[in-house]
Formats: structure tokens, sequence, C-alpha cells
């Protein structure tokens, strides 16, 4: 069985690529989506996010919504702003934000080694986002988002990464928070034969980001291969399109909350309530580090909240910490099981309309905003899981909580996606 293969991208013409290349279609909303594309006709939001093309009252899953998103991505063939390879390759995808810096292979992976777990997940699905990512491939012919996928590093891969970025890069440009994005086009027929078998000694890959995009990919995959009384596995629609980091290069940032209000209870209650759990310190004393007192905790099982324009500092006590359970471990349990359930009322917070997720990348500035301008009563800022937390739980079988992981920097949507034509099978 392969694990990964090269394909034939389809890629903005590079004079072009600063203006398609554009945020993942799952960061940003509809609205936001719209003025960002409205002045760029060439935006792949006007092929991710197509519902900014039509009237604003139109339901987000409507038919009409995935036809434009086909029409859209037609148009931008028919202009030659997307041309495709003409060969299968492997690309190679490099980021640079500030000091940090990742290298990762873009391919195609096996929605067969998806099903059977080689390719892991960790986080549960919502079906209706699963269905609107599964219409929008079906309907587009193509897989138009990148997933984000990492391994134990290897330095095999490494090496084989190390030789391919020594050509000159296809694309290099400077995206949203100043991140360098380096695009190189793998097309050495021996260096194409070395990725795949390295990758195939790989005891697994897992999913960082792009769950919904994974499964729904698996759902086309199943319904064209009902239909289609000739398959053979090498199909376009057998594999999904996915950037590959190692480990040692990821980085993970925190994935804050923000809560509209005090499930009813005084100030007081609330936060007598709080220090049965937590040692609570008021960061007007204790965080003179922190620029301006904003609390970004600096270590696990400590957490900032921002509540009457006020920062407290909140340590979890040792009675309450648990080493048995990968997911028990996890600082986001640690606080929706003795705070956020208990005391706020939130029980379910993939449900719970009084909670928001906040990522990392925005800081605590915006917390303090969103509770600043009386959106929110209280916001908690936590510290990130570790890549070993994260990888844990996938290889136990479980499923992290709701947004526990917030990966930076994000990937462009539109630098290169899988079509699922018949002539580009493998």
């Amino acid at each position: 069985m392969t694990l990964i293969k090269p394909f034939r991208g389809m890629r903005p013409i590079p004079e072009k690529i600063t203006e398609v290349a554009s945020p993942p279609w799952d960061v940003i909303s509809t609205e936001e989506a719209r003025e960002r594309a409205k002045d760029n006709p060439y935006s792949f939001l006007h092929i991710s996010r197509p519902e900014i093309d039509l009237e604003p009252s139109i339901y987000a899953y409507d038919r009409k919504v995935y036809a434009k998103g086909a029409e859209n991505l037609k148009r931008f063939i028919e202009q030659g702003i997307f041309i495709q390879d003409e060969k299968p390759y492997f690309y190679i995808y490099k980021l640079r934000m500030g000091t940090h810096v990742q290298i990762g292979l873009v391919a195609i992976a096996s929605v067969e080694e998806y099903v059977r777990s080689k390719i892991k997940e960790h986080e549960q699905t919502l079906p209706h986002k699963v269905s609107d990512r599964a219409n929008h491939i079906d309907s587009l012919n193509a897989q138009t988002g990148l997933v984000f996928l990492t391994y134990h590093a290897n330095k095999k891969i490494n090496d084989l990464i190390q030789k391919g970025i020594k050509e000159k890069p296809v694309y290099d440009f400077i995206g949203d928070y100043q991140v360098q994005h380096t695009f190189y086009i793998v097309d050495n027929e021996t260096l194409i034969k070395k990725f795949e078998m390295a990758f195939l000694e790989l005891d697994a890959l897992y999913i960082a980001d792009g769950h919904h995009r994974t499964a729904a990919s698996a759902r086309v995959c199943e319904k064209r291969k009902a239909a289609n009384k000739k398959h053979t596995g090498n199909e376009a629609y057998n594999y999904f399109l996915g950037a590959i980091f190692p480990d040692s290069q990821m980085q993970i940032l925190e994935y804050n909350r923000v809560v509209k209000d005090l499930n009813g209870q005084s100030l007081k209650t609330f936060l007598e309530r709080i220090a049965e759990k937590f040692e609570i310190t008021h960061c007007k004393s204790n965080c003179k580090k922190q620029e301006d007192k904003a609390y970004r905790p600096s270590k696990p099982h400590t957490f900032g909240m921002y509540l009457q324009s006020q920062w407290y500092f909140l340590n979890a006590k040792k009675d309450i910490l648990s080493y048995t359970n990968p997911i028990e471990q996890l600082d986001i349990s640690i606080l929706q099981n003795n705070l956020l359930a208990p005391i706020l009322g939130i029980e379910d917070p993939r449900t719970d309309d009084r909670i928001d997720f906040i990522g990392g990348i925005r800081g605590t500035r915006e917390l303090e905003k969103l509770v600043n301008e009386g959106q929110y009563t209280v916001a908690f800022s936590l510290y990130p899981p570790s890549m070993n937390q994260f990888m844990a739980v996938a290889d136990s079988g479980e499923m992290m909580p709701p947004k526990s992981t917030w990966f930076e920097p994000k990937l462009r949507s539109g630098i290169v996606i899988h079509t699922l034509d018949e002539t580009n099978g493998y």
C-alpha cells in the first residue's frame, strides 16, 4: 500500500501568486472573506468561500454556493490564472515566521490508510462541516485545501527535503503576519521515488489541522468508488491533498477561551468557587514581566483570566491534576473539568453558544478587547499542549477536547490544488 504519492498539481501562475493565495477557509468568517476579496478578483477565497459572490442572505450550504465555487474555479482556469503541471510531482513548502522555520512535503495521501488509521486523527468532526466540505470537493471536482499533517521527525526524510530545496523556488512571497511562504517543485524522478519509499517506512502520519477536509475526502472517495464499476484504487479520488511537516518543526500556540457571562453568579461567588480548585493571584502585583500585565501562561497547569479590566493568575492545585490519562493531563481538560463546566455551566463547548475560541496568534490583546467591549464577560488564556501530548492522544485512539490546538504559521490556500479528473489518476 502506498502512503503518499506525487500528483499533477493545479497551481497559480507565478505572477499572480500573491493575489491568489489566501487564508484557509476555516480561519476567517464569511464577512472577513468578503471584505478581503472585494477588490481582488483573483483571490482564492472566491473558490474556497464562494458564498462571498452571492447575496448575503443565501444559506451557507445552499447548492448554489458550491456551483458558484465550481464556476469560479473554471473561470480561473480559462483565464490562465491556474495551470496544471504536466507530470505528477511532489512539492516542498517552506514557512518562515520570525525565527521559526518549518519545511514540509506537499503530496496526496491515501484515503485507505486514513480509514485504516495509519493516518491518525485527534479531533472529532462535526457532521454538517464534513458534508459542507464533501459537497465542495464533489462540486468542484477538486480538493482545494491542504490538510496539515505531521510525523515523527526522520533524518532520511529531512535529508531528502534539503536536496529538494536546492533548486530555485517557484513561489516566494510574504503573507499575513509577515510569514514568508516559499514553494518548490520536486520534478527529479529519483528523488520522487525516494520520498515515496521513505514515507512508506513511517509508522504513522498525524492530522494536525484539517480533520473535516480529510473526512470529506474519504466520503467523496466512498461515493465515487461505489459509482465506479471499473474502480481500481488508482483514481485521484482515492487520495487527499496534504502538506506534511516533521513534529520537531511544528509550532502549537494556545487556543484561548472567552465566555459571555458568569452563569448568574456574583464576582465574589465566582472567585470563591475558583479558589477551591486554583490558587488565584491578581496580576497587578504578580505579573510584572507580562507586557502591560496581560497574562500569557509560561508553563503547564497555569492560566490567565481577564475579568472586569483585571488579569488574574490561576495555578491549578495538585489535587485536581491527573497523570494517568493523556487527555486529562491537558490544560484544556483541567480548565474545562474544573471551571468551565462546574462553575460556568459550559458542559459541551462544541454546542454551547456562550463560549467562543480565540487562536493564540491574536494574542491576549484580543481577549482584553472582547471583554472590554462587552461582547464577553470573562476570558481565559492557556498554555498550549505539546506535540508529544497531541501525538500521544492520537496514538491512544482518543480525541482531543474541542479547539485544543492552534498551529502556526498557517498554510495558504490556493498555492496548489488536487483535481479529481479521470486524467489525473495515478
